[in-house]
């Protein structure tokens, strides 16, 4: 007679991203815990699961899968031994008769819950897909429009949309911890809209919340992410003492060990920080730390979707650009800065248009006075208007383009280009 396979398991698996192999980690891993000695299962193992030649596995390992998946063996479609089917009366001497009937009753709750509006319905890795769907959708928002208000706001929408699934069913641990790494990782993106358009305030609460999911999520990339989100904030206050120790936080977590990537950029934001403190030589090892960490980097391992710039060394080349720069060795700063815009994908209008700013006055810094204006020309008049470091930035080079040639054809250009590009329209 033919096995019929276990189609319940099947969808369960589909559902919450489980390979057979990665289940049968899991399971094995449950086993442990459970007796004190590692299982045995391997992807074969759970292969004959799904084909239905193993219709009720054995008691410990019945177990361990119901602690996986939070659900009793029958609900995913495992058959006890000596039944027909789920429905039939369990014999009167079978020590384990009490068992079996409670699972019974716990699987026609399952099943009823799963009609049309019951409650509470099973969150899975789908509903985990759709929320990163969304994450890479603000991610995309930023590179393009940077920090506005709106995006800021958004992101935090969505931290409490992942938050709210906590509550709206029942999960594996898997997909609950997933889901604090969304929240955790729309929280940081709502930090860095606020850093990056000087609502500092807002970033720091913003962080603090973003810190405490991170930690319950477990996820390494995030918690980084937040750190190091953190250092640049410090940095951007003029901070430097504080925005070194959150970059070491970030650094010393264990990912930058395993991801040579993550290395590179710990370094690189060091580097910015170091900047501010004008000490050369430390800016030059940090920068050297992290081309050598970026060159170690295996560009074929899959990574978060912001580290987009950190992959091609864009990043790199931005942010020894801000340390050059802040250092005041402006020919340097020039370089970084060609090197930076020729890296930015096209759609990264917000990075474009700072390094564009940066590299205008790191020109204006070396007296080429003509170019440096016809640089910071180029920034598109929407950025110029709406993004407030970009904005700031290009004030400052207006102040120090007036300082330097005050009444100049030059500067009179720069000032008739300000008036009539970023006039707002009626």
């Amino acid at each position: 007679m033919n096995a019929t396979r276990n189609t319940v398991l099947e969808a369960w698996m589909a559902e919450n991203g489980h390979s057979s192999n990665s289940l049968a980690d899991a399971v094995n891993g449950a086993l442990e815990r459970l007796t004190g000695r590692p299982g045995g299962l391997d992807g074969s193992s759970i292969r004959s699961w799904k084909a239905g030649r193993v219709k009720w596995p054995k008691s410990a390992t019945r177990k361990a899968l119901e602690d996986v998946t939070g659900l009793p063996a029958v609900a995913l479609g495992f058959i006890p031994r000596g039944r027909a089917s789920l429905t039939s009366p369990p014999r009167q001497g079978d020590p384990d008769m009490k068992r079996r009937t409670l699972v019974g009753g716990i699987a026609a709750v399952a099943a009823a819950a799963a009609a049309p509006g019951a409650s509470p319905r099973r969150i899975g890795m789908s509903d985990v897909d759709r929320l990163q769907a969304r994450f890479t959708e603000v991610i995309a928002s930023d590179q393009r429009h940077g920090g506005q208000l709106s995006a800021q706001q958004r992101a935090a929408a969505l931290a409490g949309e992942a938050l709210h699934l906590q509550n709206a069913g029942s999960a594996t641990q898997r997909v609950r911890n997933s889901l604090y790494a969304c929240a955790a990782s729309f929280l940081s993106s709502a930090m860095w809209a606020a850093i990056d358009s000087r609502r500092y305030d807002d970033a720091k609460g913003h962080m603090r919340e973003a810190q405490a999911l991170a930690e319950l999520s477990g996820d390494q990339a995030i918690k980084f992410r937040i750190w190091s989100h953190a250092g640049t904030m410090y940095r951007h206050m003029g901070r430097p003492a504080d925005a070194l120790a959150a970059n070491d936080v970030a650094r010393n977590l264990n990912i930058t060990r395993r991801d040579p990537l993550f290395a590179s950029l710990g370094h690189a934001r060091q580097a910015a920080t170091l900047g501010l403190t004008g000490d050369t030589a430390a800016v030059q090892r940090a920068l050297g730390c992290a081309q050598d960490a970026l060159d170690r980097a295996d560009p074929g391992l899959a990574r978060p979707v912001w580290m987009t710039a950190v992959r091609n060394g864009a990043e790199l080349e931005t942010l020894a650009l801000a340390a050059h720069f802040r250092l005041g060795n402006f020919e340097r700063a020039e370089t970084h800065a060609h090197r930076s815009l020729a890296l930015l994908r096209p759609q990264m209008r917000r990075d474009r248009a700072i390094n564009t700013a940066r590299l205008a006055a790191a020109q204006l810094g070396q007296g080429d006075i003509e170019q440096a204006v016809a640089t910071a020309m180029k920034v598109p008049a929407d950025v110029a208007t709406q993004h407030a470091r970009v904005t700031r930035m290009l004030q400052e080079f207006g102040a120090a383009l007036r300082a330097t040639t005050p009444g100049s054809p030059t500067a009179q250009i720069w000032t008739e280009h300000t008036r009539d590009a970023w006039r707002t329209p009626a």
